[in-house]
């Protein structure tokens, strides 16, 4: 058969949205920027199950050693013993409650740092059972499945209460994830970085909402992946962030930013973070937020508000359960 040439994306979970084409979204207040801010709390094993896959590229201590790589264990660890708690200190001085995702393994053999981020306003996110145990399409459906609710019960018996939200570690899905988060009743995901509001994942099992985190400010990406010096880290939060103000005078805009303890949380990084929240912050017209009182005012918007400029009936038939 000849190709096809369609308009739109080639996969069924959202429609292509030119944000020219929107109607305007509205901040409570009529705020320009609804900031979230990531602060991910994640074990890193010594010694992964077999059939897990974690990435080659996972930062932290000085690349790949042979077993067991004690400098990236213990690099890693330093976000759960000093790091988390810089980083929340600094939030909660520029009015900001932080956004948690905390996978299995650190809620539940972390109980003090549960209830300690619980004490200071934070949300907790579903965040898998570590750092070492990325979703990929290997996974069969039931063990991803399975996989999905552990990890969202560990974190429900620890904390007292359901997540609503999602970030897969290192951001790791597979083709069905939306459906078998939707269907775990979870409400929104933070792995898609395409958009700079929030945007609805059409799934089997009904609407998921995109909370999308901004990649390039992401404190690994920039800081380790890219060597960013801090200061320069520092100049690129406050330009995401006024690029993100100006817009948001015509339509109203998102920041995400995901940060990780054990990297910005180095005693020599804080007070560039401290400076560009307190940048951010001080300008009116900012809507500091968690990402369920972001998702729950976005949801609240007339549900016509995403505007498609042709064709927008466009459907991709989905590839299937696999």
């Amino acid at each position: 058969m000849p190709g096809q040439r369609r308009y739109g994306m080639d996969h069924d979970f959202y429609r292509w949205s030119p944000v020219s084409r929107r109607a305007t979204l509205r901040w409570p207040d009529n705020a320009r920027v609804a900031l979230c801010v990531l602060v991910t709390l994640e074990h890193l094993e010594w010694n992964p199950p077999t059939a897990s896959y974690q990435s080659p590229t996972v930062a932290g201590g000085r690349g790949s050693r042979p077993f067991p790589n004690y400098l990236r264990f213990s690099h890693r660890e330093y976000g759960h013993r000093v790091g988390i708690f810089r980083v929340l200190e600094t939030l909660a001085s520029h009015g900001v409650k932080p956004t948690i995702p905390m996978d299995a393994m650190t809620a539940e053999h972390y109980p003090y740092l549960v209830r300690h981020c619980l004490d200071r306003g934070a949300e907790l996110v579903a965040h898998g059972i570590s750092g070492s145990r990325m979703i990929t399409s290997r996974m069969s459906e039931a063990d991803e499945r399975e996989y999905i609710a552990r990890s969202i019960e560990t974190l429900r018996r620890a904390s007292g209460s359901a997540s609503v939200g999602w970030m897969g570690p290192e951001s790791g899905e597979s083709a069905r994830t939306p459906h078998l988060l939707a269907e775990a009743g979870l409400r929104y995901v933070c792995d898609w970085a395409n958009d700079d509001q929030p945007y609805p994942m059409e799934t089997r099992a009904g609407t998921l909402v995109s909370l999308p985190a901004m990649l390039d400010v992401d404190d690994v990406n920039a800081l380790w992946d890219r060597s960013m010096p801090i200061d320069a880290y520092a100049r690129l939060l406050k330009s995401a962030f006024d690029g993100l103000y100006r817009d948001g005078a015509r339509n109203g805009r998102l920041m995400v930013i995901s940060l990780h303890p054990w990297l910005i949380g180095q005693p020599f990084r804080m007070r560039f973070l401290d400076e560009a929240l307190r940048y951010i912050t001080r300008r009116r017209g900012v809507w500091p937020a968690t990402g369920a009182e972001i998702v729950d005012w976005y949801s609240r918007q007339a549900p016509e508000r995403i505007q498609s400029p042709e064709a927008p009936s466009f459907r991709v038939p989905h590839a299937g359960n696999a």
